[in-house]
């Protein structure tokens, strides 16, 4: 692995990395036996964490069909749209859409995805074409299967989680870490809630699932005798601590208060929740275990920080509360991979990235590795990874449409 001396900061210091975390911030670093590269008065801080999102969407923004019939509330958004596109995949369309947007998430340095997929007529290895693209172009990742039963009912939901203990046991990707998956409490039986719950407990990992996003799942819940989801899934005993709640928009306050005392996080996606009109999250005020991700979204997280600032503002939400989940994403990624991502200090895991003086992102490190160089993908090339997700986006929508 290649050592690293970053010089000619804005502020001037310099900054050494080897075996892929930072070992020294300083002005008066000189280089021994580094590789050095010439920041030239721009800014270094640690790469951004995009801590829910789909890699499968990724095509979405090339042209994607409208429905037939215009969606009227969620679950209808759900089955008209993102459902339909989930079954369309296949292994070419899959490995174009991860490229695509992993490629744009560096580019924009974000360094670490929190990935939850879905894609019903690929469910066997799934997991690995998400993984090799990641650790192809060189982006940190978490990775789950959302076991569901939507489809094919309780074997589809077996098949689910039997990819999440494949990915979890097989992976040997240094930065790429796999953890259990399901889809929402709204498409599972009580039976695979409980599974995945003892899948977790047997490999050491944790849970990642969206939890009322929308009121159809809190009154799914309450008709199968529970309080809302996130109880449920707890009575079921399927959430360790440091599992993943996305959404939580109808959560209140004990329930956001029960998140944080069980050592859950939630993550708020602000652009997903105000595009499917579902809400805003008023009760995540009530947790400090509260980080931001775009729920498929592109990951500049500088967008998803504008729409998140201007969501919480029209709600009233509390500025301190708010802008603790701009950062939270870095503890979130710190807990699943045992090394401390920010503030930026020796000891600190070498992902980082490197603006100009006019803010843009110049050079972005992952783990050491050198991914972006002046504002170019190393291990990537743009302009082909952008053709083949345009040719397999139209094939995919033709796919689609026919469903």
């Amino acid at each position: 692995m290649t050592d690293w001396l970053l010089t000619q900061l804005a502020d001037g210091r310099s900054v050494r990395i080897r075996a892929g975390r930072v070992v020294a911030v300083s002005s008066d670093l000189r280089a021994e036996t580094d590789a050095v590269i010439d920041c030239a008065g721009g800014t270094i801080e640690p790469g951004r964490v995009n801590a829910h999102t789909h890699l499968y969407s990724g095509l979405a923004p090339l042209g994607m069909p409208a429905p037939l019939r215009p969606p009227e509330n969620f679950v209808q958004i759900l089955e008209r749209i993102w459902w339909r596109l989930d079954r369309a995949l296949d292994e070419a369309s899959l490995r174009a859409a991860a490229r695509f947007y992993v490629a744009q998430s560096l580019l924009s340095g974000t360094t670490s995805l929190v990935d939850h997929h879905e894609s019903p007529g690929l469910i066997v290895g799934s997991l690995d074409v998400l993984g090799d693209v990641c650790a192809e172009l060189g982006c940190r990742a978490l990775l789950t299967y959302g076991a569901t039963e939507r489809n094919g009912g309780a074997e589809e939901g077996v098949a689910g989680l039997a990819e999440c203990r494949r990915f979890v046991q097989s992976n040997t990707r240094p930065h790429i870490r796999g953890l259990i998956g399901l889809h929402a409490s709204f498409t599972v039986s009580d039976e695979t809630i409980r599974a995945a719950g003892r899948l977790c407990r047997e490999l050491g990992t944790q849970l990642h699932v969206h939890v009322a996003e929308d009121l159809a799942d809190v009154e799914d819940a309450r008709r199968r005798g529970y309080r809302d989801p996130l109880d449920r899934l707890l009575s079921l005993n399927a959430l360790p601590a440091g599992s993943i709640v996305a959404h939580g928009v109808h959560l209140d306050e004990p329930a956001v208060r029960r998140c944080s005392d069980e050592g859950l996080w939630l993550v708020q996606n602000p652009r997903s929740n105000h595009g499917n009109r579902v809400g805003y999250p008023h009760h995540l005020r009530h947790s400090r275990r509260v980080a931001l991700g775009t729920d498929g979204y592109p990951a500049v997280m500088a967008d998803e920080e504008s729409a998140l600032w201007l969501r919480a503002r029209e709600a009233g939400d509390d500025d301190n509360a708010v802008a603790q989940r701009v950062d939270a994403g870095w503890s979130l990624v710190s807990e699943h991979f045992a090394l401390p991502f920010a503030p930026l200090q020796p000891g600190c895991a070498a992902d980082l990235v490197v603006r100009s003086p006019s803010g843009q992102v110049r050079h972005v490190f992952t783990a050491g590795q050198l991914v972006v160089h002046d504002a170019v993908l190393v291990h990537g090339d743009l302009a082909k990874i952008s053709e083949e997700a345009s040719h397999e986006a139209s094939r995919l929508w033709q796919i689609m449409t026919a469903l």
